[in-house]
């Protein structure tokens, strides 16, 4: 089974969430469980979580469709210790959300050296960091996205994540979120079905399909290894359908959240069944 949807709104609450992903067609989706760009920000009250959960239940979304993203401040592998417990603070408070909502996942970017440190040490303490919130924590897995490796951002490569994975010590908790922009701008092709072979076989060999936890399927503006990131809706950017209709019919991306946070949420409904009827050709 596929699950597939976007990127959708929680303004005026979080329990508005599920219904902004049905209304798409989505049978998956993806929110802020706060604001991302605060550091603080209000608790989640009884009566919240209670309409959340009775929203998903209408909406026939389980956890295991439901990609919540922490705050974009976050940053896991700071190099200054006070602005790294801030953050830390912040992801941890993060995860506990998603428990109280009854969430299973938590996607996150690892983290940036700001050239401070070095990219090892960086690395060591995003897993040191994700250990951490772990510890504190019983049910929500650490999900850990690839990025575009713009500026100092780590996480870009796939060894990259493999040893943040080596280092944490639950590893029943943690995964990788492969976003598709990211994965074409930090060097992997994926223009055609040959491309996605190799370059999804690199992430087997490296990483595993095995930490695989869920994707954010996005279209690049920008062409391969330029290390910016640009979103563009599908088919309209430099990756093609070809990728799309690749992942679509593999199995190895079956049951985990798959989700657009492409440039034109009016069309979503629209991508969203095409990626539908490929699933169902396989």
């Amino acid at each position: 089974m596929k699950y597939i949807g976007a990127h959708v709104s929680a303004s005026g609450g979080v329990f508005n969430a599920p219904k902004n992903a049905h209304e798409i067609g989505a049978t998956a989706f993806a929110l802020f469980t706060k604001n991302q760009r605060r550091w603080e920000a209000k608790a989640l009250d009884n009566d919240t979580i209670r309409k959340f959960k009775a929203a998903c239940i209408r909406y026939n979304y389980s956890p295991e469709q439901i990609l919540p993203h922490d705050s974009y401040l976050i940053n896991l592998g700071h190099p200054e210790q006070e602005a790294l417990q801030k953050s830390r603070n912040a992801f941890l408070d993060e995860m506990q959300r998603c428990e109280q909502l009854g969430l299973t996942l938590l996607n996150f970017h690892p983290g940036s050296h700001l050239k401070k440190i070095s990219e090892q040490d960086c690395l060591l303490r995003v897993a040191e960091s994700i250990n951490w919130a772990l510890q504190q924590t019983t049910t929500v897995k650490a999900v850990i996205e690839n990025t575009a490796g713009q500026g100092t951002n780590l996480g870009y490569s796939f060894e990259q994540l493999a040893v943040i994975i080596e280092h944490v010590e639950d590893k029943q908790r943690v995964g990788v979120c492969l976003d598709t922009c990211h994965t074409f701008v930090s060097g992997y092709d994926l223009r055609s079905e040959e491309a996605c072979r190799e370059t999804f076989q690199a992430f087997s060999d490296i990483v595993g399909f095995e930490y695989l936890a869920a994707m954010h399927i996005n279209d690049s503006k920008v062409p391969l290894a330029s290390r910016v990131d640009r979103h563009a809706s599908l088919g309209a950017g430099e990756i093609g359908w070809s990728c799309f209709k690749y992942i679509m019919q593999d199995s190895r991306f079956d049951n985990i959240p798959m989700v657009l946070e492409t440039t034109n949420p009016e069309i979503w409904a629209q991508e969203i069944q095409q990626l539908k009827d490929w699933a169902v050709e396989s």
